[in-house]
């Protein structure tokens, strides 16, 4: 999978992110040379500090919000994947003003730069939170309700965008709505840390980690590796029907906030077997947060013939073996 790409130059926008850092090192695998434009803000340079010695790999401090510095890091791409993004719904509930820039018009930004250049297509991140207030279940793309947060009502604008750049210029656009993804490079600090390397974190220092709500609400927690392979297959595809389309990005598997939970806690008790006495601590739910999330993958599989080859256990055996190996526990 993925041979076409080698020789070709690919853009990575947020390419020291968690999953932009991950899909660097898999297109540098794959024989193509990777410029990472990242502005730092959420990116890590530990991220990508195995990839500086490639020579094939070329970092660019910058910002998707500076139209020209968008420009000068496309010139000369054969391909965009589009992962920069102020990615947290409760962020963006907190400064919508910030997400707008950066995710919309900073989007849009990459999206004409991209077509000016001339690139053969342009891969970029949606989100789950595209489905809102919707309570059909699974999801299907085709149906999505009202937005419950700034950062769903940026992500659905990005889309409307893409759509509407390929009906009018025939711009090869993809989108990916991913579904709670997590794997290595994922940060578990800060107050927007996504739930999985929180759980981890806490964990391992014997802290009770916070659950919003009962716990109850069901999530698709889809594995960095499964992320990599569709953005992978969405880049390469021969068909043309998908040019314009969104695809969930998922497992098609639902598991509570509280099954996460101790199923962590298990498997980080055969690593220390004190963490298994730590209990969960809740709060009140989160404003923006959907009840219930998980997908239907039919499109995915049938138009880009995309498996899912990691479950959320093995895919969390992989991530808490990394986590524990390179979290810096003071």
């Amino acid at each position: 999978m993925g041979h076409e790409l080698n020789g070709s130059k690919v853009l990575v926008t947020g390419g020291a992110g968690f999953i932009g850092s991950n899909l660097c090192s898999k297109l540098l695998s794959l024989g193509a040379s990777v410029v990472c434009l990242d502005n730092f803000e959420t990116g890590k340079h530990e991220n990508i500090a195995k990839l500086m010695n490639d020579e094939r790999f070329t970092l660019i401090e910058g910002d998707i919000t500076d139209l020209s510095a968008c420009e000068s890091a496309i010139e000369g791409c054969d391909y965009v994947s589009h992962q920069a993004a102020l990615g947290s719904v409760p962020r963006s509930i907190e400064e919508p003003i910030k997400t707008n820039k950066i995710n919309i018009e900073g989007t849009l930004n990459v999206f004409v730069a991209a077509q000016k250049e001339g690139v053969k297509r342009i891969v970029y991140a949606s989100s789950s939170s595209i489905y809102g207030d919707d309570e059909n279940m699974p999801k299907l793309e085709s149906l999505t309700g009202r937005p419950l947060s700034p950062y769903a009502i940026t992500k659905s604008a990005n889309e409307m965008y893409a759509k509407v750049l390929h009906s009018i210029h025939g711009t090869e656009l993809i989108g990916l709505r991913y579904f709670n993804v997590f794997g290595r490079y994922q940060d578990p600090d800060g107050m927007y840390a996504a739930v999985i390397p929180k759980f981890i974190d806490s964990l391992i220092r014997y802290e009770s980690p916070l659950i919003y709500g009962d716990g109850e609400q069901t999530r698709d927690f889809t594995y960095i590796e499964n992320v990599v392979s569709m953005n992978i297959k969405a880049l390469t595809t021969k068909n043309k029907n998908c040019f314009g389309e969104c695809f969930n990005t998922a497992c098609n598997d639902k598991m509570t906030v509280n099954e996460l939970f101790f199923l962590i806690r298990d498997l980080l008790s055969s690593y220390d077997e004190k963490i298994g006495q730590v209990e969960p601590r809740y709060a009140e739910p989160r404003i923006g947060d959907i009840k219930e999330s998980y997908a239907d993958i039919n499109k995915a599989k049938n138009m880009l013939d995309y498996t899912p080859v990691w479950d959320c256990k093995s895919g969390l055996e992989e991530a808490i073996h990394w986590y524990w190996e390179n979290l810096k526990i003071s």
